[in-house]
This record gives structure tokens, sequence and C-alpha cells, in this order.
């Protein structure tokens, strides 16, 4: 009996320190990069997760025995399945965000070409709820509801950070710390101690350049606003991708920020 009081103890101690559990978070990790990557070899999934090989073999395995994800038949590569879907089953939180800003990201994309994709934080992950890839060829890959990208290494992802409150971005800061795999603690560095927030602020805008965390890793640059409700707070983030080898930043900021940002204005006002 005091063996098992002792176990108590330690973990009600464990959950008031937030700590999470390693074997899981690693879990999460592999699942999500089956899904960014839609069709990956072990190796890749491995590098993309950043999950041991070892560790990720045994996941894998065990995701497969879940159906969760399946190997292609000809190869030695993996995918998600549709039973990754049930996952999200009954979670509707976004629903009214979607619908405001359909019509408007549909005639963004068709003034100006390149695709656009509308997204919301959930944890240390900015998740896509949706996008414009389908609507046009300037892209590489189309991205569906769900794809995920960490918080700090996105445009989105920046411009969701630098406009919520003090409190609640320090408290963010404070459970990503915790995650066990390497984070980018030079952004984190920047928007506790820099000037990064109020840089993003004043701007209005964030952008990212070569996008890693993607399907085509290095080959694409992107531009994001938030979108701000009339209470002053962060409803989600509009993101404009284009190619990097195309377009310069700077040139690219000059052409499409004024036209994001009305149109994050315009969904505002649909949601009110």
């Amino acid at each position: 009996m005091a063996s098992l009081s002792g176990h108590l103890s330690v973990t009600i101690r464990v959950m008031e320190k937030g700590v999470p559990i390693r074997s899981l978070s690693r879990g999460i990790a592999v699942l999500q990069a089956v899904n960014r990557g839609n069709s990956l070899s072990m190796m890749e999934i491995a590098r993309s997760s950043e999950v041991p090989y070892p560790t990720a073999c045994r996941i894998v395995q065990t995701l497969l025995h879940e159906g969760l994800i399946e190997r292609e038949p000809a190869r030695k590569r993996y995918r998600p399945t549709a039973l990754v879907q049930a996952l999200a089953h009954g979670f509707q939180g976004d629903a009214q965000l979607v619908r405001a800003a359909r019509t408007h990201i549909v005639d963004l994309t068709r003034r100006v070409g390149w695709p656009i994709s509308l997204s919301t934080q959930v944890g240390h992950s900015m998740v896509i709820r949706d996008s414009t890839h389908a609507l046009t060829a300037l892209t590489f890959s189309h991205y569906h509801p769900g794809f995920t990208l960490p918080i700090l290494e996105c445009a989105a992802g920046h411009a969701y950070l630098a406009n919520i409150g003090e409190t609640e971005r320090t408290e963010l800061f404070r459970a990503i710390k915790l995650l066990p795999k390497r984070v980018n603690m030079h952004v984190i560095d920047l928007m506790e101690n820099g000037d990064l927030v109020e840089q993003i602020r004043g701007a209005g805008f964030a952008t990212r350049g070569y996008n890693q965390f993607t399907r085509n890793p290095g080959k694409t640059s992107s531009i994001a606003v938030p979108i701000l409700t009339r209470k002053g707070t962060v409803a989600g983030a509009l993101t404009l991708a284009f190619f990097a080898s195309a377009t310069k930043m700077s040139d690219a900021v000059a052409q499409f920020v004024v036209p994001l940002k009305a149109t994050a204005e315009a969904i505002s006002g649909d949601l009110d």
C-alpha cells in the first residue's frame, strides 16, 4: 500500500508540473509527420518527426496495427488512412470561421493567383482549416484541412503569437519548452527578449522564407496576417504561399500584404 501511495504521489507531482508523456508525444509527432508528408519512407518519418529511427519504427508498427497508417503495396513507404479523420470526429470549433472565410479566400486567390490557407492554433501547431491550393496551378502540393505546421516555424504561427496577449503567449511558450524534441528557441527568445512581437504587430504581418515544414521543404515562402475580431482576439491567420525561386520576399510583401489584410478584415467583419 505504501508503494502504491508513493507512485500516486509521484504521478500527481508530474501532472502538476505539466510534464508530457514522452512516448505519447513521439507517437503524435510520427503521426503528424506521416500526415504532413502523405507518403514517406521510414527514414523520412524519423527525420521529419525528429524521433530516433528505432523508436520511429516501433511507433509506425503500432500505427499500422491501429489502422491509422498503411504501407503502400509496391514500396516501403507509409501513408495515412481515412481513419485519421476519426480523430477529429465531433470537432466543429472553427466551422463559423471556415464559412466566413471561404468566399473571401477564393476571391483572393482568383485575383493574385497564389494559394491562400486559413489556419488556427492548436497546442504548439497551426492547423489548416481551409485552403485554395486546389484552385490554382501555382502550388507544389494540395493542403487539406488538418495539415499541421509547427507554430514556431511558419508565418501563420508568428502572426498568431505576436497578436495574442502576453500572458497567453508566456503560457504557450512554457508548454512548448517542455516538448521532448528540439524547438526553435531562437524565435522564442526574439519574442520574449527581442522586438519581434512589436515588429510583427507594427507591420501587421509576418513572413517566413524557404519553408521547411511543408511537403516540398525549401521550395516556398509565405506571408501571413492575423484575423482579428472586434473584441481584439485572434480568430486565426491567413497565409499566402509563393514559389521562393519566383518572387523575392520584398516584392511579395509590396504586392500581397494589402490585399491579404483587406481579406482578413472582410472575414473579421463577417464573423461579428
